[in-house]
């Protein structure tokens, strides 16, 4: 553990020489980058940025979805009524698993925060900019996020 802490801390002191000053940097930029500029200030900024777009995507559909909902459609036909009442239902239930995204982006922003983003919390190994990438809300590897699904499928945790 006092590896990673030291890793984490000259990581993230180090700035980015690939990029211009204050230009945002691109996948394929970002992927270019050498394994010991791992989370460095401008990975980092390419990540909070990430998920500040995706916080304001999630924020902006569900006042989209308010707005909806509070459309009065009167329609007499009761299978019309059921078809509306079907595509609510259907826009709350993603509306609900969007709020659990919002609460683990929110985590991963204070993770960047902390200095902890990129570090997976089991085994403190970096979980990688590919995964990070697809998935910015991870914060388990991809080897300790297997082990975590089949303790879960084998014991129904």
């Amino acid at each position: 553990m006092m590896v990673k802490t030291a890793t984490k801390s000259t990581a993230a002191t180090k700035t980015a020489s690939k990029a211009p000053k204050g230009a945002p940097l691109t996948e394929a930029e970002l992927l270019k980058m050498s394994e010991k500029d791992y989370m460095n200030a401008a990975q980092l900024d390419f990540f909070r940025q990430k998920l500040n777009t995706l916080k304001d995507d999630i924020l902006k559909n569900a006042s989209e979805t308010t707005e909806h909902l509070r459309e009065n459609i009167l329609v007499p036909d009761p299978a019309d009524r059921a078809t509306i009442e079907e595509e609510h239902a259907l826009e709350l239930r993603t509306r609900d698993r969007e709020r659990k995204l919002l609460k683990k982006v929110e985590q991963a922003l204070a993770r960047i925060e902390s200095g902890d983003y990129g570090w997976c919390e089991e085994t403190g190994e970096p979980i990688g900019l590919n995964r990070l990438i697809a998935r910015p809300t991870a914060n388990l590897s991809l080897e300790a996020q297997e082990r975590r699904e089949l303790r879960q499928k084998l014991f129904g945790d």
